[in-house]
């Protein structure tokens, strides 16, 4: 999808100001931003920059300090629970329950997300079509291999056709195969209209994303398409503009 594209359609995610304070500690500084329908927008940044803790807030699952933010229309402080209608999830660490099946997953997924047992049927059924999961419909999540598992996770989470998707790290562990035909499921699915917000630590993903920001102790320090901050950098790939971001920390860029 090209940028122009992007930034033509509405934003469904509209950040302004938003910290976040453990004590004396300022996880997120003075965020602004905004993220339009159908974009694929990449959050990036090493561990401890604050990122999660900022997607954490945008899925309704932590409180800002201060700050205004919407989610799909809605505000962060007051419709918590339209937001989380709206939005789906899925992270490395946690998607699937492994000590139930594919289907049972599905189906309990479904009924958090609000869908009518009819709908969990029909959607379920296209779902298992779609990934040619249909004989593995009663198979135990925990014997699924884990490239097959995370794919798995992200179609659920799309079972009620959300909005926005929320993927934190989706791809760690996998191998390069697998990313690779995770990420043609990503852009199918941006394609379709829905907004995908990702983290990863992966640089070459970040050049898959429309646009990208870089967190680095808990700001924002550049954001824009990768092919432009790669040019601006005057380097070969996201990865050397990592680097250097991270090498600057505090200095102006």
């Amino acid at each position: 999808m090209e940028h122009e594209k992007v930034i033509n359609s509405a934003p469904v995610i509209q950040v302004k100001n938003m910290y976040k304070r453990f004590g004396s500690f300022i996880a997120n500084n003075d965020l602004t931003f905004d993220v339009y329908k159908g974009e694929i927008f990449g959050f990036l940044g090493a561990n401890g920059a604050g990122k999660t803790t900022a997607m954490r807030i945008l899925c309704g699952l932590s409180s800002p300090s201060s700050g205004e933010i919407q989610v799909a229309g809605f505000d962060i402080y007051k419709q918590v629970g339209q937001i989380k209608k709206n939005i789906g999830y899925m992270s490395q660490k946690f998607s699937l329950y492994e000590d139930l099946t594919v289907y049972e997953n599905m189906r309990l997924f479904g009924g958090i997300y609000g869908l009518t047992n009819k709908e969990i049927k029909e959607r379920s059924a296209n779902l298992l079509q779609m990934l040619g999961f249909e004989n593995a419909r009663n198979t135990l999540i925990k014997d699924i291999p884990l490239g097959w598992r995370q794919k798995l996770a992200f179609s659920v989470a799309l079972i009620h056709k959300p909005k926005i998707v929320f993927l934190d790290e989706p791809t760690g562990g996998v191998d390069p195969m697998t990313r690779r035909q995770f990420w043609e499921m990503i852009h199918e699915t941006a394609a379709g209209g829905t907004t995908i917000f990702v983290t990863t630590h992966y640089m070459d993903e970040a050049e898959y994303c429309d646009r990208v920001s870089i967190m680095v102790d808990g700001e924002i320090r550049v954001m824009g398409p990768p092919a432009e901050l790669i040019q601006r950098f005057g380097v070969e790939n996201m990865n050397e503009v990592f680097i250097k971001l991270a090498r600057a920390k505090s200095t102006e860029l």
